[in-house]
């Protein structure tokens, strides 16, 4: 049996979902319209089958959701294995995530994703509780209203997406045999 995965980590886990995904070749039509907005390269993933259940919320979901992953400028474990993962190959700084991870705070970073991190990070419970002090971090470290505005609106629908993906299955070190 693979383990649940409580911690952050750097990789890639499996999404193992609580319910039984629809299977593609008997979805009906109006689960089939609803994956054909789905960018995903030749294979749909278990959680976006998972979401295929309700067509009508996949249908008005997928549209935001891939503008903000597959467009040009495009917390779970899960998220958070995944991105960090990326950030090192991209970076090359695999000790600054390892203090990000043990301190679960952006001041190993840069000023400006830095600032970008804590910030979202107090977004990010319910109810959020940003402080002037990670809103001032923002500006000194050169954000204007609208990127900040936009950061406000990726971190709200990260953390939906967060708490849906959570509600619906978890990460496992490994798929099931």
């Amino acid at each position: 049996m693979s383990k649940v995965i409580r911690d952050f980590i750097v990789g890639n886990p499996y999404w193992n979902p609580f319910v039984t995904p629809v299977d593609l070749a008997a979805a009906d039509e109006e689960q089939r319209n609803a994956l054909k907005i789905t960018p995903s390269g030749g294979k749909v993933s278990e959680y976006v089958l998972v979401l295929a259940h309700d067509p009508q919320i996949l249908d008005q979901r997928s549209p935001l959701f891939n503008a903000v992953m597959y467009g040009t400028d495009g917390l779970s474990v899960f998220c958070v294995a995944l991105h960090s993962a990326r950030y090192i190959a991209a970076s090359k700084q695999e000790d600054v995530i390892e203090e990000v991870f043990a301190t679960r705070s952006g001041d190993a970073l840069e000023p400006r994703p830095g600032a970008i991190f804590n910030f979202a990070a107090e977004l990010t419970p319910h109810p959020p509780a940003p402080t002037a002090k990670t809103a001032g971090a923002l500006r000194e470290a050169g954000l204007s209203d609208l990127e900040i505005f936009d950061l406000v609106l990726c971190a709200a629908m990260f953390g939906w997406a967060n708490r849906l993906m959570g509600t619906l299955g978890e990460p496992l070190e490994s798929k099931p045999v």
